[in-house]
């Protein structure tokens, strides 16, 4: 029995889709995941799409791949504390934004909307999609592409929503696989409690919610947005965004008390952020602060109810205390009052998604004469028009904003 047998991680963690003679001596398998994601195109285009203000519009603000390294580093440390092997967390937390479009979570809405003729567009769906199927690295002898031909164990924590759309808990629209990736998740899923992620696709999805908790604001802040000296926030908006877009039933003295506990924190700020190194430094405790504050809470509380680990796989679940869970829903909702929900962007939000409907409106009716090589070799193969559309919303998703409004202009003048 192996060492990665006995911390959890078996032979069946460790399977791919596809069989693979052994590699340099060394290098364990779930290293070389993490080679292949840190590697992949999916992952270089990020760098040029939307975290919450558009990619390229200011220097300091993140893009979604800066997002995916600081949710990457605050995975693996939280999942390593755990027992979780980091390299299977550092993958997952990379990964997990690959799906998402132009225009970052607007433009999911536009292609879930242009797509519901084959089953509609997530962002998560999408990365798996992306990981088992669009990526170039390996095919099948049947001659289908397996993408990057992941372990179970790491595609498994790359699936924040282990169900396909409309087979998950209450009435979340949210999903993970596609009908016609349904050979994929079924596979990877083997064995799998229905219903129920891996213990490191949990502390991904908890990283990706401290980071952008954290640094949206730390954003908006820097970009001029908003305040965060006590008296300055709009605390019954605030509240309403935190209920209406994350949790319904925090009521005001779960989110007043949420807030009083960060707004006593010593590094929370008292005075206006004016851009000099001071105040910069200032902000960049309190987001160093908070990070470390939602991790320990996390590990804490799992340890004391699971027990000291490793914990893998299906072996425990992470548990975030209420607390936590609620000053996270806080930073969020003041991120999305000021910024995501603004009214001066309604029309540049509205544009971005006529854009992105209009690409696959034009798309679809011109075949595979726009199409990337990749991409047209897809839509030949294409057994019905539900496929030749999600060919097409494939093409799209793929653009960066930028090669987006290039494409339009190209292509629609």
């Amino acid at each position: 029995m192996t060492v990665q047998d006995i911390q959890g991680y078996g032979i069946e963690a460790r399977a791919r889709l596809v069989a693979e003679p052994p590699k340099r001596a060394g290098r364990g398998a779930f290293e070389r995941d993490r080679a292949r994601v840190l590697h992949s195109a999916a992952l270089r285009r990020l760098s040029a799409k939307t975290q919450v203000m558009g990619a390229g519009t200011d220097d300091f603000v993140r893009n979604r791949l800066t997002h995916s390294l600081e949710v990457a580093q605050v995975a693996r440390e939280l999942g390593q504390s755990l027992g979780c092997d980091p390299d299977v967390v550092d993958s997952a937390a990379l990964s997990h934004d690959l799906g998402h479009p132009p225009f970052g979570h607007n433009g999911e809405v536009a292609l879930d909307a242009a797509a519901a003729a084959c089953g509609g567009f997530e962002g998560n769906a999408q990365t798996l999609r992306i990981l088992s199927r669009l990526e170039s690295k390996t095919f099948a002898e049947d001659g289908r592409s397996v993408g990057l031909n992941l372990t179970r164990a790491t595609l498994s924590a790359c699936v924040k929503y282990p169900w396909a759309r409309g087979e998950g808990p209450g009435e979340t629209p949210k999903f993970g696989t596609y009908d016609d990736d349904r050979w994929v998740f079924d596979w990877l899923r083997e064995d799998a409690p229905a219903l129920r992620r891996p213990i490191e696709a949990q502390v991904m999805d908890l990283a990706d919610d401290i980071a952008y908790s954290v640094h949206d604001v730390e954003d908006g802040v820097f970009g001029g947005w908003f305040s965060l000296v006590p008296g300055r926030i709009d605390v019954a908006a605030v509240h309403h965004v935190a209920r209406d877009w994350y949790d319904a039933d925090a009521d005001d003295a779960r989110l007043d008390a949420a807030l009083a506990r960060l707004q006593d924190l010593p590094e929370w700020p008292r005075a206006e952020f004016d851009g000099d190194r001071r105040s910069r430094a200032v902000l960049k405790s309190l987001t160093s602060a908070l990070i470390g504050r939602f991790a320990v809470a996390a590990q804490h509380a799992t340890i004391e109810r699971w027990g000291s680990g490793p914990l893998t796989r299906y072996r425990a679940d992470l548990e975030v205390p209420q607390d936590t869970q609620d000053e996270i829903t806080v930073l969020k909702s003041i991120a999305a009052h000021y910024v995501m929900r603004a009214d001066d962007r309604a029309d540049t939000l509205a544009q971005q998604r006529e854009l992105l409907t209009a690409l696959v409106h034009h798309l679809v009716m011109t075949g595979d004469r726009h199409l990337e090589p990749e991409f047209a070799t897809d839509l030949a193969k294409a057994p019905d028009d539900a496929a030749a559309l999600r060919v097409v919303v494939d093409q799209v998703a793929s653009l960066t904003d930028v090669s987006a409004r290039l494409w339009a202009r190209t292509l629609l003048g």
